[in-house]
């Protein structure tokens, strides 16, 4: 258990840390970049999913919006998810 998990007193609390990334995805002739977070939850919702990654812009915009996101038991699984569902769909904002 990390130092900082002792600061969480009250488990109805939603306490994590939160690490960020970037990601620059390049669309034809344009590079757009996403910031991630990454937030590790002391008491996850679901304790197998510690980790849950967003991606701070939407893709699909003209079709459906969709904001990335990512959940995993690591932090690399719920980052390569949020990374993966950014691929997916393309930028359509300005």
């Amino acid at each position: 258990m990390s130092e900082w998990q002792f600061a969480h007193a009250d488990k109805a609390e939603k306490f994590a840390l939160v690490h960020q990334f970037a990601l620059t995805k390049v669309q034809g002739d344009r590079e757009i970049e996403f910031r991630i977070s990454v937030k590790e939850f002391v008491t996850p919702p679901d304790p197998a999913m510690k980790f849950y990654a967003e991606a701070d812009k939407q893709t699909n915009q003209n079709t459906m919006p969709y904001t990335p996101t990512g959940w995993g038991s690591t932090l690399l699984k719920a980052l390569s998810e949020c990374m993966g569902a950014i691929r997916r769909f393309p930028y359509e904002g300005d």
